[in-house]
């Protein structure tokens, strides 16, 4: 049911989606649809966190991978699975990290990004000698929030993204963090 969810958010958007349109799309019941999800927030929400759980996996696989010469690299493999989530994952353009349905999505006290960000740097501290400092994590929020904006904005660009709005985003984030000292 989630990947007829993804197709049908890439196809009518959130606001065009219905149980009734899902459970066409999935071949099932109606029944079956609301026997798992109350509604189509319920819906969306589950493909997101899913979204959500594919790229923090991602992450976790490719910044301890020793493949990183210093921490920015981590923060440019970050940006670039988020790139090729809007390239190649079914709905994602449209749901994000759930901003559309929820922006405390995983976590009730946190916006997304921040938990994003959260991830990202502990990682980065972990397996690569980033600053375990409130000032990094501050700027690491800062640098997720502005990427997500570029990215979007590159999408809406063009259908595989404005490379040269892509190619801005990276550089606009590390001139960000070297404003910080952290590069």
């Amino acid at each position: 049911m989630l990947d007829a969810c993804a197709e049908l958010i890439d196809e009518v958007g959130y606001d065009g989606l219905s149980t009734t349109l899902l459970a066409e799309r999935a071949g099932v019941a109606i029944g079956s649809v609301y026997q798992f999800f109350p509604d189509k927030r319920a819906i969306v929400q589950a493909l997101t966190l899913r979204n959500v759980e594919a790229y923090l996996a991602k992450l976790a696989d490719r910044i301890p991978a020793g493949e990183l010469t210093h921490w920015w690299d981590g923060v440019d493999g970050a940006i670039e699975e988020y790139i090729e989530l809007h390239r190649s994952v079914p709905g994602f353009r449209t749901l994000h990290f759930g901003d559309v349905v929820d922006v405390h999505l995983i976590d009730p006290d946190r916006d997304n990004n921040a938990v994003i960000a959260d991830h990202l740097a502990d990682l980065l501290v972990r397996y690569h000698g980033a600053p375990d400092s409130a000032e990094f994590r501050f700027a690491l929020v800062i640098s997720v929030e502005a990427a997500d904006a570029l990215i979007k904005l590159a999408f809406r660009r063009h259908p595989d993204g404005d490379n040269t709005v892509l190619t801005e985003a990276k550089t606009f984030v590390r001139g960000y963090l070297q404003a910080f000292a952290l590069v």
